[in-house]
């Protein structure tokens, strides 16, 4: 399998470099890294996440995490934007990957909720996922995501997402 990581991938939309967190305190190591979700997605759910399917795993950091949507005209509505299914697919796929950042491998994390707000339509271009994990509970993972159409500085949508997160037991 070629690597998850696309090491061309356009720089944060802030244009700024990574700093450390104010107070000297480090967030904790990804559970999982690009490469390790990708083997364990096309393990776990061969029919979605395959070489070829569009998506691809730029960055993994813990709860912070990058996604792509390769662009296809299949995506297309009338109108000729991009579906809103294509979009929230995308969202949905870009927790999944941060939920598996932060508590690592669990298959049976599942989208309990999950908003969205198109914010303008999307340009013909692949779609950028930026997800964030807010708070990591012991039962929940909430989260937000911002997806840009590839080369563009404002967002396309924004979603606010809950996973649940199975017990151990």
């Amino acid at each position: 399998m070629n690597s998850a990581i696309d090491l061309a991938a356009a720089p944060s939309k802030t244009k700024m470099p990574d700093q450390p967190a104010e107070g000297g305190v480090s967030m904790p190591a990804a559970a999982m890294n690009a490469e390790e979700i990708a083997e364990f997605l096309h393990e776990v759910f061969p029919q979605a996440f395959y070489p070829g399917c569009g998506l691809t795993i730029e960055r993994v950091d813990y709860a912070d995490i990058r996604v792509r949507r390769h662009f296809q005209e299949d995506y297309l509505r009338p109108g000729g934007t991009i579906s809103g299914p294509t979009m929230m697919e995308l969202a949905d796929f870009a927790m999944y990957v941060a939920v598996f950042s932060a508590i690592g491998p669990q298959p049976l994390a599942v989208t309990t909720n999950l908003t969205i707000n198109f914010l303008r339509k999307p340009g013909h271009a692949d779609l950028i996922a930026d997800a964030r994990l807010m708070k990591v509970g012991k039962r929940l993972a909430v989260g937000e995501v911002t997806i840009f159409s590839d080369g563009a500085d404002e967002p396309v949508a924004h979603v606010t997402s809950t996973y649940s997160i199975p017990s151990d037991g």
